[in-house]
């Protein structure tokens, strides 16, 4: 179960790092979905390989065994982040003001 304090830093625009066991899975936050509903998620975007990956977590999942949350953006125009799909590294540096 992932703490109420980091849920609350979650948002879209974050660097984060989520475990799944030992095995960990470094981001970007595009989006955050249902609030703290039993279905509720967040989806990470990384690129491993030079191929973007995207992985959707369930907040409630005993999966998780801990989130890391490295950064977080002052602030944010959009709740999803879903453009990011179709930039580059530089566009989105520039557009967020994190590095990726």
């Amino acid at each position: 179960m992932i703490a109420q304090d980091i849920l609350e830093k979650i948002k879209p625009g974050s660097r984060v790092k989520v475990y799944e066991g030992t095995t960990p899975f470094e981001g970007l936050v595009l989006a955050r979905k249902h609030g703290h509903q039993e279905g509720a998620t967040f989806t990470v975007r990384s690129t491993v390989a030079g191929v973007g990956v995207e992985k959707v977590f369930p907040i409630h999942s005993p999966v998780i065994t801990k989130v890391q949350v490295l950064s977080s953006p002052k602030k944010i125009g959009r709740s999803k982040l879903y453009w990011v799909r179709k930039a580059s590294g530089a566009k989105i540096r520039q557009r967020l003001g994190v590095s990726l």
